[in-house]
């Protein structure tokens, strides 16, 4: 008989609290909220852990406020990152740690006092090469809190389970993972060429390496997530021309739900240019994604409580799905650009 998803969740009860655990927390100018995260992580239940800070080369008040805490809990340390890349402060986490198991947790973000307890048995459990959590956003403003709920929304997200599951299953990508320490030196650490995406390509190797990837939603997340539409709009272009980088790597970790936005953001903009001169086709091109739109914000406004938050959610939509829309394009057009210059026998002497 097949072992699902949810028998081995039953056997994996057990803690190993000698396990020395690093948890890694890359920051950056984060003075209004390192200090929230850390007091979340100095309150877990597992208390055998190396706290690790990457700074990239705070000019704010963030790395004094770390400092200041770990005179008080000597579990916390910094360790510098003056190239202010992600991966490249991941990997000098890695480099620093002295645990057996990794677990990453987002400046932005607070957990509850069992995340790291309930991370490590499973991966104790021998069973996972990565274990992460649902990643719920916490929004403080009317736009942040329409990004929250669209982004917990299947129509703003698509199949990201971590943003909307309910049930513990495995998954392609689990977002601020945790895993074996052994695994990730194995595995070359994180990708440095990439500035986003860097996680997704990372969880990639993981499972073409033969290990699975364990979604579970105990383990959750609050994730002060962007509070304006117009930094909203800017991340997903991030993401968006990230994922053409991790595409260009990886072939085969192409989906049709991630390239086919890519046709959206031309298809509004020729839809608006033939309005006046070719309503019918306008419509044709214009309806779909504004049908979408409509039912995505109906479905989702009654987590909502103010008319202010309500009328920002269809903007919050579009913004994802413009942005990354916008950002593959723009990925496309830079790889190609590489492709040609790698291709041109003057560049290459």
């Amino acid at each position: 008989m097949a072992v699902t998803v949810d028998d081995r969740l039953d056997q994996d009860i057990s803690v190993i609290a000698d396990d020395l655990v690093t948890v890694v927390i890359p920051a950056r100018n984060e003075e209004h909220f390192i200090g929230r995260c850390l007091a979340s992580i100095c309150a877990q239940t597992y208390e055998n852990m190396q706290i690790v800070v990457v700074d990239g080369s705070s000019t704010d008040r963030t790395v004094k406020i770390v400092e200041r805490l770990a005179f008080v809990d000597p579990r916390i340390e910094v360790v510098a990152n003056p190239d202010q890349i992600i991966p490249v402060g991941l990997n000098r986490a890695v480099e620093a740690a002295r645990g057996r198991w990794l677990v990453r947790v987002d400046a932005h973000s607070t957990v509850p006092p069992d995340y790291v307890a309930t991370a490590v048995s499973h991966l104790q459990s021998g069973r996972w090469g990565g274990v992460g959590g649902r990643k719920d956003g916490i929004g403080r403003t009317p736009a942040g809190r329409a990004i929250a709920v669209a982004m917990g929304s299947r129509f703003g997200v698509g199949n990201s389970t971590y943003h909307h599951g309910q049930t513990p299953q495995t998954v392609e990508h689990i977002p601020f993972g945790c895993y074996p320490i052994e695994l990730i030196r194995q595995l070359g650490g994180w990708d440095e060429a990439l500035r986003v995406n860097q996680d997704f390509e990372f969880d990639h190797r993981v499972r073409a390496a033969g290990h699975e990837l364990l979604f579970d939603p105990e383990l959750r997340i609050d994730w002060h997530c962007r509070q304006a539409i117009a930094d909203l709009t800017r991340q997903y272009a991030r993401y968006g021309r990230g994922k053409v980088r991790v595409f260009r790597k990886h072939p085969d970790s192409i989906r049709p739900r991630q390239v086919a936005p890519i046709v959206l953001l031309p298809a509004l903009l020729l839809g608006l240019l033939l309005v006046r001169r070719q309503p019918r086709l306008a419509a044709i091109l214009l309806g779909p994604y504004a049908t979408f739109l409509l039912a995505g914000t109906v479905d989702a406004h009654g987590e909502l409580d103010t008319v202010a938050d309500k009328c920002r959610l269809p903007a919050a939509f579009a913004a994802m799905h413009l942005g990354f829309s916008k950002g593959l394009w723009v990925g496309v057009a830079e790889n190609l650009r590489e492709m040609a210059r790698s291709d041109d026998p003057s560049l290459t002497g």
